[in-house]
């Protein structure tokens, strides 16, 4: 069995002073030891969507915790690459998106690191700081090799070029030249930074080492300084950091930094009240707490504490509703193993995780989950389905919503397993839906889902229905989904839509594969 080192950790990710909007995105799930941060490449919308694409689907697989950390850091990346270079083909505005990411999954005192790109990941322990990965960039092999300096890579004009990516090209999980795996042993006393080149562009080694030191024991105080000091160099790019201490970290670092004596007359001499005042003046800063920081809406400046990401936890005895109400844009949610009967409204921004995947149980009447005019979301690893008490009518139904649903078994629904209305773009990955009285899943109006590598199977048997519905004007992509023995065609679409791409790219009832209906 998988065991996680005990550690804190804390995320951060900032549109720094150059840019009006921020391509970066990063996961920092400390109860599942997975760390994951993400450049995206290709501009405004193009490079956002890469991103969020890679984010989603890397999330699906890795909190999946089936097979090695090697293999799940593969083949999330390999799906996240695939599908990133399938959109782009399907829309001109997206061609030659792509994204850098390092991905980092902590179990039994070991680090498995996958690396794509120039981001970066450090080990630090004691006074010492270590590169583990390699930028995949021509500065960064003459770096690595020793032939320039790090200040000389830093300011070098070719230093943003990459010659490794996710998502220009079609990849296979072993493929030469592809995905670096990195393990390397993580002790109690060590530390990990993971971070865009935001940081690494501008900030040298020997910084990143004295604020992660200054602040040990904080990762969150940490992740500021280390932005706080990428945007006062410059912040010409997004800036994003991963803090992850071992619980004996804090400890072992605790003299790393000397104590600084003052002479009796130090205040006497004339340059001392230059300093002084100097120094009044950086505390009047510190005090307050001037920062840029990444909303929903975009780049913003502010005073004050830096507000982390948080993680909140409900039990058995809780109400999630509620703590999803005190939740806000960037917080997790991590639901305990048990049964909640209650209805679940999604909150914007904020991921609802089960702790063990299907252990912890939502039912209630009508629709169980919605997710309502959501920019971001998430919802991962609950069972959703009916009991004696109460039947359901919807297992998740999502309206003008762009959330990410993954590892969810939904069953029991009359109307339909999960409904797709509105504007919405949410991608379903990894899920099974299967038993359902109505419909698998039904998309419908504008919406635009992905889907992948779902299970939708044996629903229908409430009156004749299909495994997935496409209605109207929606659009919807399916990648790698199985779908069997539901009770009428595997898929009823409108006639526009290509059936047989369907068919080419899933798995469907070769008996009732797809039906043309009328929008």
């Amino acid at each position: 069995m998988a065991v996680t080192t005990r550690y804190i950790a804390a995320g951060l990710t900032d549109a720094g002073r150059k840019r009006d909007h921020n391509e970066d995105r990063f996961y920092c799930d400390p109860d599942r030891g997975v760390f994951l941060v993400i450049d995206g490449v290709g501009g405004h919308a193009a490079g956002e969507t890469a991103a969020e694409t890679a984010l989603s689907i890397l999330q699906a697989r890795l909190e999946r915790q089936t097979g090695s950390p090697a293999d799940r850091i593969r083949e999330g990346i390999t799906l996240a690459n695939n599908e990133i270079y399938r959109l782009a083909q399907s829309n001109p505005l997206w061609q030659g998106m792509a994204c850098v990411l390092t991905v980092a999954v902590v179990e039994d005192g070991q680090v498995t690191v996958g690396h794509v790109g120039d981001s970066r990941l450090y080990l630090i322990r004691g006074r010492t700081i270590e590169k583990l990965t390699h930028d995949h960039s021509p500065v960064g092999e003459r770096e690595d090799s020793g032939e320039i300096g790090e200040e000389e890579a830093m300011r070098h004009p070719r230093r943003n070029e990459v010659f490794r990516d996710v998502g220009s090209d079609e990849h296979a999980p072993d493929d030469d030249e592809f995905i670096e795996l990195i393990e390397a042993p993580f002790a109690p006393d060590s530390a990990l930074l993971l971070c865009s080149d935001g940081l690494s562009d501008l900030v040298p080694a020997s910084l990143i080492l004295k604020l992660i030191v200054q602040h040990a024991g904080t990762p969150r105080k940490a992740a500021s300084a280390l932005v706080g000091a990428a945007n006062s160099a410059g912040g010409k790019d997004n800036i994003t950091v991963i803090v992850v201490e071992g619980d004996q970290f804090a400890s072992a670092v605790l003299d790393a930094v000397p104590s600084i004596p003052v002479s009796r007359g130090a205040f006497l001499n004339r340059w001392a009240f230059l300093v002084y005042g100097a120094l009044a003046a950086l505390l009047s800063v510190a005090l307050l707490k001037p920062h840029w920081m990444w909303t929903p809406e975009g780049t913003a400046f502010g005073f004050g504490e830096v507000r982390m990401p948080q993680t909140w936890r409900v039990g058995p005895a809780d109400s999630i509703g509620a703590v999803l109400k005190k939740a806000e844009f960037g917080d997790t949610v991590v639901v305990e193993p048990g049964t909640y009967r209650e209805h679940i409204v999604l909150a914007d921004g904020v991921s609802l995780i089960s702790e063990r995947p299907r252990e912890a149980v939502l039912q209630s009447g009508g629709a169980v989950v919605v997710a309502k005019d959501l920019r971001r979301g998430r919802i991962t690893g609950f069972r959703i389905g009916s009991n004696q008490e109460s039947s359901i009518a919807v297992g998740l139904r999502i309206i003008d919503s762009n959330v990410d649903a993954s590892d969810l078994e939904i069953t029991g629904a009359a109307v339909a397993g999960v409904e797709i209305k509105g504007n919405s773009a949410p991608g379903l990955i990894g899920n099974r839906i299967h038993d359902n009285p109505g419909t698998g899943i039904w998309i419908g109006d504008t919406a635009r889902p992905r889907l992948i590598h779902n299970i939708v199977i044996e629903n229908g048997k409430g009156g004749k229905k299909p495994g997935v519905e496409i209605t109207g004007a929606a659009r919807p992509v399916l990648v790698g989904n199985t779908i069997l023995n539901n009770t009428a065609e595997g898929i009823w679409a409108p006639a526009p839509l290509d059936m047989d791409e369907f068919l080419k790219q899933n798995y469907v009832d070769p008996k009732r594969q797809v039906r043309a209906v009328s929008r």
